[in-house]
């Protein structure tokens, strides 16, 4: 109604669950912020605010992040958009140029479209009223929270190595021969394939975001036009996948079996694989991978070095993958064979650079089912088949945990018993999944046929 006052409507229920999400993630981002302070690093809301001025560490990620917020504007604004992000960019270059500063670890653009999208923030607070400030600062919330997610995730990940100073590789690797040791066979022939196969890899591996944005730029294309937000789309997938996986890395620290069990730095056909510091050639069990798989024996807690995270349990490019995957069926033939690409070649560099275990491959794929699941759910309303799949799914990856962690050895002696049964556990996660997003999609009508007329005599 046109005299509703703005208290009453922020006492809508919809509005005080924004609110209050709104509250929770800054308190988390401050309390990151503290804890990464603690051990001596720099926080999130530090790490943002430096990239203002300083080379940011991903101009790709903050002109994705642009991209996302553009949804909301029409085509004559995002090209107005684009160019004042270009704009100060090269002014940024021409200033860095002019003093000699350097961009060491980080890329020579990117401070013009965060500079952009805070402007439009402004912009929506100052300039817009109405429902047209709403949706531009969802496009602009959109955007930034691309961006705290990655830097959330990197603090994570330091955190992780300073906080769990023992890991549990010989567990997930003993376990591991219920499968076969894929990481070591898939490394091997990543070996084989030289310069071509590293670098082709290495592509699809770190441009998993840029792949990430391209499904949802598809998702929300319509936004623009409809004036309004999809009820669900990947980027909230995403985001909560990047939250919730770092939990888990906390409880169950892994490094990966090119730390744990190899030199820590690789050398492929002369491209060097990982610059890691040699304090993790002290730490591993040693020089095993990919050549030799490890001995199947009693497993122990591992201590290891202080730099290199623990973000291996579950295997988050794999839950990301699945996120993409999934999210791209609906789209065209090429996103369709896209989602499908990236999906199959991301397992591949996960496995063949060593930097999972197949074990964190499952455990990744029903991490993400379970999320998807249960967002899903949150959107359409909980019923009895939502709360099952998430509830199913939830308990299965606790128990993958659980067998990692207390049987290993009895699944590395039995493996033709454990292999089948973990894929197993993973099919019908997947298959409950499937099975439940079929039912809550809705179905099409038959047309409805012409009643016979009655023949004339």
């Amino acid at each position: 109604m046109k005299g509703r006052s703005a208290v009453s409507v922020w006492r809508q229920p919809r509005a005080i669950l924004w609110a209050t999400a709104a509250v929770v993630a800054l308190g988390f981002l401050i309390a990151l912020e503290i804890t990464a302070r603690h051990y001596g690093l720099s926080g999130p809301i530090t790490c943002q605010v430096r990239e203002l001025i300083f080379a940011p560490k991903s101009g790709f990620l903050l002109y994705a992040s642009l991209a996302l917020m553009m949804v909301v504007l029409t085509w004559r604004q995002r090209f107005i958009a684009t160019g004042a992000a270009i704009g100060i960019d090269i002014a940024f270059l021409l200033v860095r140029w002019a003093v000699h500063a350097k961009t060491t670890g980080g890329h020579p653009f990117g401070n013009g479209a965060l500079w952009v999208l805070l402007g439009y923030g402004v912009i929506a607070v100052t300039r817009r009223t109405g429902r047209e400030r709403v949706l531009l600062l969802k496009g602009v919330g959109l955007g930034l929270l691309l961006v705290a997610g990655r830097k959330t995730g990197d603090t994570w990940l330091l955190i992780t190595s300073k906080a769990r100073p023992v890991v549990l590789d010989q567990y997930v690797a003993t376990a591991d021969h219920a499968l076969g040791n894929p990481s070591w066979l898939v490394g091997r022939i990543v070996t084989a394939t030289g310069t071509i196969g590293f670098n082709f890899l290495d592509i699809v591996y770190g441009q998993l975001a840029m792949a990430a944005v391209i499904v949802a730029l598809y998702q929300l294309r319509n936004v623009a036009v409809e004036r309004r937000f999809p009820s669900h789309h990947l980027v909230r997938t995403f985001l909560v996948i990047g939250l919730l996986g770092p939990a888990v890395y906390m409880i169950f620290p892994v490094v990966g079996p090119v730390f744990a069990y190899g030199a820590g730095t690789e050398h492929w056909a002369g491209v060097s694989l990982w610059a890691h510091t040699s304090s993790s050639v002290q730490w591993a069990v040693g020089d095993l991978w990919p050549k030799t798989p490890p001995p199947i024996d009693i497993p122990h807690h591992m201590p290891f070095d202080g730099t290199t995270p623990r973000n291996c349990m579950p295997s988050l490019h794999t839950a990301w993958a699945t996120a993409i995957f999934i999210h791209s069926r609906k789209g065209p033939r090429f996103l369709r064979f896209a989602g499908t690409f990236w999906l199959v070649a991301t397992l591949t560099a996960t496995l063949g650079f060593g930097y999972h275990y197949g074990a964190d491959l499952i455990a990744g794929v029903v991490f993400t089912l379970t999320i998807e699941a249960a967002l899903r759910s949150l959107d359409r309303g909980w019923d009895r088949s939502g709360i099952q799949l998430v509830v199913y799914g939830a308990t299965v990856f606790t128990a993958l945990l659980v067998s990692y962690r207390c049987l290993p050895l009895e699944m590395a002696k039995h493996p033709w018993v454990f292999g089948p049964l973990l894929l197993l556990a993973m099919a019908s996660v997947v298959y409950g999944y499937v099975r439940t997003i079929a039912l809550w999609e809705p179905r099409a009508a038959p047309a409805r046929q012409p009643e016979p007329q009655p023949e004339l005599i």
